[in-house]
Order: structure tokens, then C-alpha cells, then sequence
């Protein structure tokens, strides 16, 4: 009789361990692990728990706020602590209803569904949306014309976890059915320091808490920013054979990158000298930046002027873009000093001047003045 086979060590098993995580990942998983968002992480952790006590479906929640501050992680993490299943979409991705509806008759009750981008839905999608997430009924239209007939389906209990980054543009309908909103504001230095050490001890890179913190301060106040360098910065530091990346080797590497101190790059650099030397400080307007820099619009408003204007180096005017005193001298140039005061002219001369009605009442009292001088009779 042939011996068994010895196991295949590449064989796959059905339990998750931590080396199940691809090095890509540098996602945290429970909302301990998740750094920053004091205020958001203790109201989904108490939300949660209640959620959890009672053995229903959370509220649905809507996580808003710029990119790259962690509402997708947020969304997998709310899944996992509920201890359901996580779906995930994206606004764009559903065209027609029944994208929706697929997706959801798929789902398990309590389960996530997360659906990013939420504000680009159709407005097809959205009404369908709105009875799904009150009564967690899905209304149909089956067939077309005299033959069509509306059926209703009935969706078990689940959540509804939408991101999106312009909070401006989500229909008031849709905004009212979230019960749990959310806001994610921009990270701190010092929260961002302990985000790229805890990075880097996932990613296996010896960093000391300098070097971290000169990669903090230069993320933009953004965790995906801040891993971006991260990453980079560990390829420059082993193509120079650095064994630790510390606050000099950082330093070189984010230089290399045209990250300044500041944190903007050669594409900030570019608007703010493109304002300063074609336009000279502005107000010039955003398409015509667009133009000159070969950019697109919704490039220069949603990608670098939040940024700018967060660190007070640009202004929006009703006239445009402008730059700020701040602006001028991170290029090194000196602002320009405030427009004097307008000398009077012959208009103001005139305006201060009685008009035609007060001249002639003085000069009829002139005259009144003069014949009683003249009519004064004379004591000899």
C-alpha cells in the first residue's frame, strides 16, 4: 500500500490568519487599531454595541468627508465588528435598477452593503433605493407596456453604509434616510505619525519616530497620502541600501519626490507660480487655469486647491482665484502692497460741492443781506 502524500504547505485552509493579509494592506481592522477620528470612532463603537445587544441591523450610516481619510475602511470595519457579511459598490457601477436589485436580494440579513460614491446614482437607482432602506421592500417594474405589472419583494434587514467625498451633491431625500451621518476631518501630524509607524511595522521597514514624523508632516493631514510616501520612501531607502528610514532619509527621498516641507508637490508648485507670474496674484479664473495648466476643471477643484486654501496659500473670490500674502511668500516673492487711497478727483470736488438749489438760496441771502445794509439809515 502507497504512504499518503504529505500535505501540499501551499494548500490553502478555510481559517483566516494574519497571513492572509497581502502586504498591500495596511488597512487597520477593528476600531481599536483605527488612529484618529476620536469622535467618530466612539459613536460607531457605541452605535454598535447596541446594534449588537438587540441582535438588529445597525442604522444606516453615510461616512462624508475629502478622500483618503478612511471611509472605506471605516465602512469594512463596521462590518466586521458587527460580525456580518460586507458587500461592496460604487455609485457609478449601478446603472439600471436592477443592478440594484441583484444586489440587493443577495443579501443576508444584517449584512453591509456599502455603496462608495454614493452621490453619482442615477435617479432611477435612488427611488428605488428609498422604500429599500425604510421598509426594506424592493419595488419592481416587470415587462413593458399593457403587459408590465409591479411586484414587491421583500429584503431581509440590513445596513446601509454610503461614502461619499461632496456631501453637496447627495439629494435631500436620500441625505434624511441615513440615520448614523458621519464627517471624517483631516488628520493631525501626530496622528499621522503613529498611522506611518504602524505602517511600517506592517510593511517590515525599521523607522525611527523622527523619520515618521518628517513623513507625517509632509502627508497632507491624508492616511492614503501618508502610506503613498510611505511606500515610496521604503524604495528609495533600499535602492540605498538604508537599513532604517530616519528622519535624513526621508528627508532625501520626499525630496526626490518634489514633496517639499509643506507638503505640496511640483503639480502645487505649478498652479500657485502659474497665478503668481501669468496673472500676477490674481483673481483670475479657474478656467483659465485649467487652460494654462492643461489640467481639467474638477483636477485643480477637487485635487489641489483644497490643500492650498486649507494651508491659507490661495483664496476663492467671486472674481476667482487669488493668491494670499501667505501664497506670495512661500514662492518667495513679496506681496503686493495694498492699493492706495484714490486721490479726489474733479467728480469729487463736485459731489462735495452744494448744488444748483443751495448755491442760489445763499446768494438770494446775500442779496437779502446787502439791500438791508443799503435800506440801514444813516445818523448824521
Amino acid at each position: 500500500m502507497t504512504a499518503a502524500a504529505p500535505p501540499d504547505p501551499r494548500t490553502l485552509g478555510p481559517d483566516f490568519t494574519a497571513g492572509d493579509i497581502a502586504e498591500a494592506s495596511i488597512r487597520p481592522l477593528t476600531l481599536a487599531e483605527f488612529i484618529g477620528q476620536q469622535a467618530v470612532r466612539e459613536n460607531l463603537a457605541i452605535f454598535i454595541a447596541g446594534a449588537r445587544s438587540r441582535g438588529e441591523a445597525l442604522d444606516h450610516v453615510l461616512f462624508h468627508g475629502p478622500p483618503g481619510l478612511g471611509k472605506t475602511t471605516l465602512a469594512q470595519i463596521v462590518a466586521r465588528e458587527l460580525g456580518v457579511g460586507f458587500r461592496a459598490t460604487s455609485g457609478p457601477v449601478i446603472v439600471r435598477a436592477g443592478d440594484l436589485a441583484a444586489l440587493l436580494t443577495n443579501l443576508q440579513p444584517r449584512d453591509v452593503l456599502f455603496i462608495d460614491e454614493i452621490h453619482r446614482l442615477s435617479p432611477a437607482v435612488e427611488e428605488i433605493l428609498y422604500p429599500a432602506m425604510e421598509d426594506f421592500q424592493l419595488d419592481l417594474i416587470i415587462g413593458e407596456g399593457p403587459a408590465a405589472r409591479s411586484i414587491r419583494i421583500d429584503l431581509p434587514p440590513f445596513t446601509l453604509v454610503g461614502a461619499t467625498t461632496r456631501s453637496g451633491l447627495i439629494t435631500r431625500p436620500l441625505r434624511e434616510r441615513f440615520g448614523i451621518p458621519l464627517r471624517l476631518d483631516f488628520y493631525t501630524p501626530a496622528e499621522l505619525e503613529l498611522i506611518v509607524s504602524r505602517a511600517a511595522a506592517v510593511l517590515g521597514q525599521a523607522m525611527t519616530a523622527d523619520g515618521a514624523a518628517e513623513i507625517a508632516r509632509r502627508a497632507r493631514g491624508t492616511p492614503r497620502v501618508a502610506g503613498r510616501l510611505l511606500r515610496r520612501v521604503r524604495d528609495i531607502a533600499a535602492f540605498h541600501q538604508a537599513a532604517t528610514v530616519d528622519a535624513g532619509v526621508a528627508d532625501a527621498a520626499l525630496t526626490r519626490l518634489d514633496v517639499d516641507k509643506n507638503g505640496l508637490d511640483a503639480m502645487d508648485r505649478r498652479y500657485l507660480g502659474c497665478i503668481a507670474g501669468n496673472y500676477s496674484g490674481g483673481p483670475v479664473g479657474v478656467e483659465t487655469l485649467a487652460a494654462a495648466l492643461s489640467e481639467q476643471r474638477d483636477v485643480l477643484e477637487e485635487v489641489i486647491e483644497p490643500y492650498l486654501l486649507q494651508q491659507g496659500l490661495l483664496q476663492r473670490t467671486p472674481r476667482g482665484r487669488m493668491l494670499t500674502v501667505p501664497g506670495f511668500r512661500y514662492l518667495g516673492l513679496t506681496p503686493p502692497s495694498p492699493p492706495a487711497a484714490r486721490q479726489p478727483d474733479l467728480l469729487d470736488r463736485l459731489a462735495a460741492e452744494p448744488d444748483d438749489g443751495d448755491r442760489r438760496e445763499d446768494i438770494d441771502q446775500d442779496d437779502d443781506d446787502a439791500n438791508t445794509v443799503r435800506r440801514r439809515p444813516h445818523h448824521g
